[in-house]
């Protein structure tokens, strides 16, 4: 038998975040369910804004049926493009079209989709800065790039700029940045973002060629307080922002969400068109129609935030009070907790998974040492965890 023995590697092993929901799931129909504190998947509790079903209702009763459920244009509706565009201006004042827009199937398509049209050949080098999403390395891997990690500050967990600066090199095509970030829920502040751009300029003069910056911006509705996320198209021109709407209107499983071409950027124009070959190498071509139709109408719409910030403040305060040592998110929903075995945050889940605490060590994030608790989830389960977390933290001691 012959294939392709990379993709076997891929499909024959799911990822550790996947494992573990897996297990989750049997585990729930050997014990129940209730007996089971899964904080493995990133899966929003938060239902979707009521908008969004009564807008799925009334294109489902007032518009023709065949349109609706039809093929788009390949890089999406023209109109929704323009709404999405205008949005765009409206929120963060850069002059978008929707010429530089394209309608994809969530996050994922649009990352694979702008590596793939970045990327050239095999010394090609795309940065991420740890932790990262660990499929970023897949991603750059099979768009036939070179995976690049730079790590971050110990403590706080932002961006390095000294570490970052050494890993960038003539070779470098792009870099990847995910705030609010998943797995620690960091938000990268103005300031950083803006020592971060000062270097790429510098190293793209200075290597006579354009660095791209691919914004992955799924959690950028999910922040709490009056945190600040910067949109990076106002900070660097050469940038791609790659949204989704998974989370900002809990729509996970619709995949629908688009890339920004900042029209400032060099040659935007064939960046564009080389994204829509892209997408049409890989098959994402037409996202979903009727959720585009959704998406136009209800793109202004916000889930309920307050819910997630209650299990964030309930966790962290409970943990950091058990003598756990957290780093407290400002944005996404996750809560990134170092092992209390130093080093070792395979024994941490161990340890957790005989309490019946599933969480998700994040060696493959690109950070040793730490896991992560996804905390979308019912607060009566982040409630009912505690005595578990507060006995698991008693036996370290």
């Amino acid at each position: 038998m012959s294939f392709n023995a990379k993709m076997y590697g891929l499909g024959s092993k799911r990822s550790i975040i996947r494992e573990i929901f897996e297990y989750s799931k049997a585990r729930a129909a050997e014990i129940g369910a209730d007996n089971v504190f899964d904080f493995s998947l990133g899966n929003p509790s938060v239902p979707a804004p009521a908008v969004v079903n009564e807008t799925i209702k009334e294109l489902l009763d007032t518009e023709d049926s065949v349109l609706l459920h039809g093929y788009t244009s390949a890089p999406g509706d023209l109109g929704v493009r323009t709404v999405i565009a205008s949005s765009i201006k409206e929120r963060f004042g850069v002059d978008m079209t929707p010429n530089f827009i394209y309608m994809t199937c969530g996050a994922a398509a649009s990352l694979t989709s702008c590596l793939r049209a970045l990327v050239e050949n095999e010394e090609d080098e795309c940065i991420a800065f740890a932790p990262f999403f660990t499929e970023y390395r897949v991603f750059v891997e099979n768009a036939g790039g070179k995976f690049v990690v730079s790590m971050p500050e110990k403590k706080t967990f932002s961006i390095d700029l000294a570490d970052f600066e050494s890993k960038l090199n003539e070779h470098t095509k792009a870099v990847i940045i995910n705030s609010p970030n998943n797995p620690s829920g960091v938000v990268y502040s103005e300031k950083t973002i803006k020592g971060m751009c000062d270097i790429l300029r510098q190293k793209e003069q200075e290597y006579g060629h354009e660095i791209y910056l691919i914004a992955d911006e799924p959690y950028r509705e999910l922040v709490y307080a009056d945190v600040k996320v910067p949109y990076l198209m106002n900070y660097y021109d050469n940038t791609l922002v790659c949204y989704s709407y998974s989370k900002s209107l809990s729509l996970p499983g619709e995949r629908i969400g688009y890339i920004a071409v900042n029209p400032k950027m060099i040659d935007a124009g064939s960046v564009y068109l080389a994204i829509c070959g892209a997408a049409r190498s890989l098959g994402f071509v037409c996202a979903p129609s009727m959720f585009q139709h959704v998406i136009a109408r209800c793109h202004n719409a916000k889930v309920n935030v307050d819910a997630y910030k209650e299990n964030r403040d309930l966790l962290y305060d409970n943990l950091t009070a058990y003598g756990y040592e957290c780093v407290k998110p400002d944005g996404a929903f996750y809560l990134f907790v170092k092992s209390p075995v130093e080093g070792d945050a395979y024994a941490f889940y161990e340890k957790a998974k005989e309490k019946e605490i599933l969480v998700v060590p994040c060696d493959d994030f690109g950070v040793k040492g730490y896991v992560r608790i996804a905390y979308c989830v019912d607060k009566r389960r982040v409630q009912n965890s505690l005595p578990a977390f507060q006995k698991l933290a008693e036996e370290y001691k």
